[in-house]
């Protein structure tokens, strides 16, 4: 018997807390903008492209099915390219690529340098001028023109891709977290706390990072944005993974074809990867920019340009 009276008060300690997380969400997405909504929407559609790809192409993305630029048809909703491989089957593939590569960057880059902007502004010494002088060499140099020098130089790789954006990407999460690490170190409880003996560790995990998880939240949805727009702009230079199928390089096999504007083939080969890329870094910029307001707005003051 108390063995089911302790299950029953584990559930009922267990309940509003999950209520109460399921009615935080419903109020965030409420202060959503229209176009925060649609955002979000738009999102969740090319992440079901991409995760069911497989279902939504018939035509394997990397095989010719087709004959040589076929004009869109019920065998090819979006026709074929050059070589005959059908164009709606790449952009369904391509979406995975672009996504994994963006999330990829962004996760990386923000909670790595958000972790290290943290340690800075806590440890403090050495250390943070170590992190500083990094960040602010990292944000002096033009990022793109030495992306392109350095991928060029290591070759074409989504793992180096990844690699070299991350690199020029961990500055910003970095000098964000060390900013308000250094406000919220000040705070009368945290300096409460490490008098009654509370280790560095626990102050980290229970005080400081609840208080800047959502500003590197919001700043990994900009660096998503920006490594899908780095990664697209690589390939279309022709820097990118030739075996990769993003929408980068159908957009450098497209601009590629010799008279391609001359043709009507521009209509069903080099629309449908930019309307998509176009309409990912909208979505992107919707719901980035209603977290920014609704989660932290604190990121427009701290983060710089």
């Amino acid at each position: 018997m108390p063995a089911e009276q302790t299950a029953v008060n584990i559930n009922i300690i267990k309940l509003p807390y999950r209520r109460g997380t399921f009615t935080h969400l419903a109020n965030t997405y409420a202060k959503f903008s229209l176009e925060g909504k649609i955002g979000l929407f738009g999102i969740a559609m090319i992440l079901m492209m991409a995760i069911f790809a497989p279902l939504l192409s018939v035509c394997p993305p990397g095989k010719i099915t087709g004959g040589s630029l076929e004009p869109p048809g019920p065998d090819h909703l979006l026709g074929t390219d050059e070589l005959g491989m059908d164009i709606w089957s790449q952009i369904c593939y391509g979406a995975r690529m672009s996504l994994f590569i963006g999330l990829a960057v962004a996760c990386i880059a923000g909670l790595g340098g958000g972790a290290l902007g943290i340690l800075a502004g806590y440890l403090g010494g050495a250390t943070d001028q170590l992190v500083m002088r990094s960040v602010d060499v990292l944000m002096a140099l033009p990022s793109f023109p030495l992306l392109v020098v350095i991928s060029a130089f290591m070759g074409p790789s989504i793992f180096n891709v990844i690699i070299i954006l991350v690199f020029f990407s961990w500055a910003k999460p970095a000098r964000i977290a060390r900013s308000q690490t250094l406000s919220v170190k000040k705070n009368a409880y945290i300096i409460a706390a490490k008098n009654y003996g509370a280790t560095p560790w626990y102050l980290l995990r229970r005080h400081i990072l609840p208080e800047i998880l959502p500003i590197l939240f919001v700043l990994i949805i900009s660096i998503t944005s920006y490594a899908i727009v780095a990664e697209t702009g690589l390939a279309f230079l022709g820097l990118g993974d030739p075996t990769s199928k993003s929408w980068g390089m159908m957009l450098n096999y497209a601009t590629g074809f010799r008279s391609i504007y001359f043709t009507p083939y521009w209509q069903w080969w080099l629309l449908p990867p930019l309307a998509a890329l176009i309409v990912l870094l909208l979505c992107l910029a919707f719901i980035s920019r209603d977290l920014e307001r609704v989660l932290d707005p604190r990121i427009r003051q701290e983060g710089g340009s």
